[in-house]
């Protein structure tokens, strides 16, 4: 995700700080729902892949979204901002990682796997972009992020396997597995590029640069895939789940997410991302009657109190 500042020194807007209680409520009702919608987008996008090719769902979700993105930028910020040449390239890596590769993986991956299953795969994002910054970026290894960072790939190994991970070993792991985890690659780097040259556009204009260019990108071969004929035939329901992934899981789940983080500050925001595999399981069963079994349950277990640990606040 795209870095806000929120410190102190050039060119770094600061964080108000709120006193009124009732403000402070409607802004952790906004991250529970955003963890709502972003859980939802997991059911939305497995009942989408049955019926639309990976190009031409992605194209029409980052089409909707791009719509509500302008609108709301112009109306936050009165204009859609020039980028400055320096910024040309990161956007460019925004849209091709987060938009064009992500949503490729995530609806190749949908084809075939569960969606509490791949909600909680797709859960170990956080745990890399830790692991990936100790590495690249020096930060601080502490005892209780290396245990999260143990726990969450556990976790997600008892997933994957299904209770058994010596599977892994021997073929266990399918291509809906392998297309989640380029889910999270593309994440990750996605969330890397952003932490390094996004520090001087402001959160939502670089989604709204990194959705209109991803979706530009997926206009290719998404049309190469026939999406002019399919446009006709396809149902209210993969509609209504299009616009549901477009608007509720890119635009306003976003929206909420950064202004928890501005209002509050980034470590305690990102808490509500553990909503996110929990939903994710939850609304599987719920709407698609997916089964709920113990290695799924000790596996979520698992992946949440990895992704807690990594994200402590005094670790971040």
């Amino acid at each position: 995700m795209v870095p806000v500042k929120t410190g102190a020194g050039p060119g770094v807007r600061r964080r108000p700080v709120f006193t009124d209680n009732g403000d402070t409520m409607l802004i952790y009702l906004k991250l529970f729902l955003a963890a709502l919608f972003w859980g939802g987008t997991f059911v939305s996008a497995r009942i989408v892949a049955q019926h639309v090719g990976p190009y031409s769902a992605s194209f029409l979700r980052f089409c909707t979204a791009a719509v509500f993105l302008i609108a709301l930028l112009i109306a936050k910020e009165g204009r859609i901002p020039p980028l400055a040449r320096r910024q040309v390239i990161p956007v460019v890596l925004l849209g091709m990682t987060g938009v064009f590769a992500y949503n490729v993986f995530f609806f190749l991956g949908m084809q075939t796997i569960s969606a509490g299953r791949a909600s909680l795969i797709v859960a170990t994002n956080p745990v890399f972009i830790a692991l990936l910054s100790v590495l690249l970026f020096r930060e601080r290894l502490s005892a209780a992020k290396a245990a999260g960072i143990l726990l969450c790939l556990t976790g997600a190994a008892i997933v994957i396997s299904r209770g058994d991970p010596r599977t892994l070993f021997s073929g266990g792991a399918g291509w809906g597995e392998v297309y989640l985890f380029g889910c999270v690659a593309s994440w990750v780097a996605y969330s890397l590029v952003g932490t390094v040259t996004m520090r001087d556009l402001s959160p939502l204009a670089a989604v709204t640069y990194s959705c209109l260019i991803g979706g530009a990108a997926l206009s290719v071969p998404a049309f190469g895939e026939g999406l002019v004929g399919l446009i006709g035939g396809i149902c209210a329901v993969d509609w209504l789940n299009i616009v549901y992934l477009g608007f509720f899981g890119a635009v306003l789940g976003f929206y909420w997410y950064y202004q928890g983080i501005e209002r509050i500050g980034p470590s305690r925001a990102a808490v509500f991302i553990n909503f996110v595999p929990v939903s994710g399981v939850f609304f599987g069963w719920l709407i698609l009657a997916e089964a709920v079994n113990l290695s799924l349950l000790i596996g979520a277990a698992l992946v949440v109190a990895g992704v807690m640990l990594t994200n402590r606040p005094g670790d971040r």
